[in-house]
Formats: structure tokens, C-alpha cells, sequence
């Protein structure tokens, strides 16, 4: 089984070096490494600075709104592999990831594949000790953790999402890509979850296959992304009939940021005007 990795980038370039440093350490090389930089030159630098074979592939952005969706779509199109791994920019793979990822693709060749990720703490002035990581494995609470080797099938594919991922490309194909009318933050991986449900793709999360998210700032809730978030959330809700990103929803709505109408089953905006 011949595998590809597809990461999407933009303005993440120290994250990326890190990640292709960590993928330089893994027990299993992948066939390729398909790289594709959202209207962000330096990406090629990076590369290249870093050593690596992978390949950029340029995508023009016309705003500041990122096409996540499209790009990954993009890197699946390059990519000529059997096997599909995806990990978002942010992530630093564990040696043994891809070699996990590959032996839950034999073991479950029609599943849509999710490993483990563990969010990181700002790393000190000489970043992150990529030998040391599998000491701070500690997943998120809200997915399965199963032990390692271990294999757990789930129906709940809302819990799906894009951090880190991988599926053969017959899967790929028949669940048909990322919808490319998201914008910007917000909804695209969970909107992919459930059109792999609808495509009768079942989830499978495989113990070991750890991911690290490393830190960067973020909000909570995610204010800079309330536009987005409120957009996307609507279309979703059109195409699927439930409102995803609720804890955020309700979050905002708490602050008093928006407001739900249930005559309209809308989420807006809460204008406010100045003294």
C-alpha cells in the first residue's frame, strides 16, 4: 500500500517546519508528501530549507478567507496514493503514525480513519523536543482514546474532525471530497463527517496514531471568527437540518454577541450602537 501525506498551509511556517521534521522521524516513510501553500509563498522556502521531498502545490487565494475545503480537495486530486493521510499544518506527527494509519487501512479498508490528538502548551525559546513528545500524550476528552493497536469502530461521525486523519482513496472518492462552499473558519470537517455517514463510510479511531497540535493563540469563543462561523453554520444547517459549532453558538449568545430567532431559526448578529 503506497501512502501520500496532504497538508494545506498558509502563515504557519514555523508549524510546518516542525512538521516536517516530525515526519522525517517516522517509522514508515510516506510515498509522498503533498504540500499545497494557500496563497502563501514562503511555503516553498520551507520546504525546501527544511530538506524535504515534498511537494508544494501553489493555490491561488483571492481573499483572506481560506478555502480549506477546496485545498485539501486539491491535495487529494495530486496525491496518487493508495492511502490518504491528512494532517492540518498545526500538527507534528508521531513516528509512528502513518504506519498506524496503514495497518487500520488494511484491517478496515472502507472506514474513514481518525487518530488521537493531543493539544500542546507553548513550547520554551527552543521549541518543542520532538523526541520527548509521546511524554505528553494526553487526547482530547471529548473523542475515543483507544489503546494502542487497538481499533474502535463509532457511528458518531459529528465527533469527525480534520486535524488529522486518512482514508484509502476509493473511500475518498466515494465519499466525495470536502464541500467547497464553506469560507473561512468553521464547519467544512464537520460537514465532511457527515457526508461520509451519508455515504455509509464508517468511523474507525486507531490507538497510536498520535498527533500533536501545537500552540498557537486562540480565542475562546473564537470572537475573530464570528462572522464565519455564523455564515457557515447557517449553510451547514441548510444542507444537514442541525446547527453545528452549538457550544460556540450558544457561547456567543451568552455574551451577547448573537441571538437566536426561533420564528426565522436563525442565528444574527446583535447590533450595537455607540453612546
Amino acid at each position: 500500500m503506497t501512502v501520500s501525506v496532504v497538508t494545506v498551509a498558509a502563515g504557519r511556517s514555523t508549524h510546518l517546519r516542525r512538521q516536517l521534521d516530525g515526519l522525517a522521524r517516522s517509522t514508515r516513510t510516506p510515498d509522498e508528501h503533498i504540500v499545497v501553500a494557500m496563497g502563501d509563498p514562503e511555503v516553498t522556502e520551507v520546504v525546501a530549507t527544511a530538506g524535504s521531498s515534498a511537494r508544494v502545490v501553489e493555490m491561488d487565494v483571492d481573499s483572506a478567507k481560506l478555502p480549506v475545503g477546496e485545498a485539501r480537495n486539491l491535495g487529494a486530486r495530486t496525491a496518487s496514493s493508495d492511502l490518504l493521510v491528512f494532517l492540518d499544518v498545526d500538527c507534528i506527527p508521531a513516528p509512528d503514525l502513518i504506519e498506524r494509519y496503514a495497518e487500520a487501512a488494511g484491517r478496515h479498508p472502507a472506514a474513514l480513519l481518525n487518530g488521537p490528538v493531543t493539544y500542546l502548551s507553548e513550547p520554551g525559546a527552543d521549541g518543542y523536543d520532538l523526541d520527548r513528545l509521546g511524554d505528553a500524550i494526553d487526547p482530547h476528552p471529548a473523542r475515543p482514546f483507544p489503546s494502542s493497536g487497538e481499533i474502535v469502530l463509532d457511528d458518531r461521525h459529528e465527533l469527525f474532525w480534520s486535524l488529522s486523519f486518512a482514508s484509502r482513496s476509493l473511500v475518498w472518492d466515494r465519499i466525495g471530497g470536502f464541500c467547497t462552499a464553506y469560507s473561512g473558519y468553521g464547519g467544512e470537517d464537520t460537514d465532511f463527517g457527515q457526508k461520509a455517514a451519508r455515504a455509509g463510510v464508517p468511523m474507525a479511531w486507531v490507538g497510536g496514531a498520535h498527533a500533536f497540535h501545537q500552540y498557537h493563540p486562540v480565542s475562546s469563543p473564537p470572537v475573530e471568527h464570528l462572522d464565519d462561523i455564523l455564515t457557515n453554520a447557517a449553510l451547514f444547517h441548510q444542507r444537514w437540518g442541525w446547527w453545528p459549532m452549538r457550544g460556540w453558538l450558544d457561547e456567543f449568545e451568552r455574551t451577547g454577541l448573537v441571538s437566536f430567532d426561533p420564528d426565522t431559526q436563525r442565528w444574527t448578529k446583535v447590533r450595537t450602537t455607540g453612546p
